[in-house]
């Protein structure tokens, strides 16, 4: 039976629970696919980490190196967020993996990148033995209703206060 986990939250970690689930799951040999949201850097060492665990994980990016605005999102930013939706909803149909992780699509939603609608069809009608993975700050109460497992991140101390930016290997 495969369940639906939703890590939200505005403390660090969301993504990195995910990795790690993946992490897990390819050393039991299951196939893993993360299909990142509004994230298009080729430098995070996620992707290189990815390279190492293949053929059990692979990842797929759907955005851009620069921001999205919320108040302003660029078209190519909305085309890219549909374009990662659409392969889930297709990868997530094809049967060919035991979880797939959807990191930052929370994000994707409340930036209105995309329509909660469909994702919550996605979700409904996923493989019963998928496990499926939900990432990103703001996860509506749609998410966290549908969701077997939620986890909220919550900031207690963050050293990027002290102008710390983020460094390789930590946080990218």
């Amino acid at each position: 039976m495969g369940f639906i986990h939703c890590y939200t939250g505005n403390g660090k970690g969301k993504t990195t629970a995910a990795l790690g689930l993946a992490l897990r799951a390819a050393g039991h040999k299951k196939k893993v696919l993360i299909i990142q949201f509004m994230k298009g850097n080729i430098e995070y060492g996620e992707l290189k980490g990815v390279e190492m665990l293949s053929p059990y994980v692979s990842l797929k990016q759907f955005g851009r190196e620069s921001f999205v605005s919320k108040e302003n999102p660029d078209e190519i930013d909305v085309k890219l967020a549909l374009d990662g939706l659409k392969f889930a909803s297709e990868m997530i149909k094809s049967n060919d993996f035991n979880m797939v992780i959807l990191d930052e699509i929370n994000v994707a939603l409340d930036f209105n990148l995309i329509n909660l609608k469909h994702v919550i069809n996605i979700i409904k009608n996923k493989p019963s033995d998928l496990e499926l993975i939900l990432t990103g700050r703001y996860a509506p109460k749609e998410i966290i209703e549908i969701s077997d497992l939620v986890t909220e991140m919550k900031e207690i101390k963050h050293y990027f206060h002290n102008k710390i930016l983020g460094r390789e290997g930590i946080e990218y």
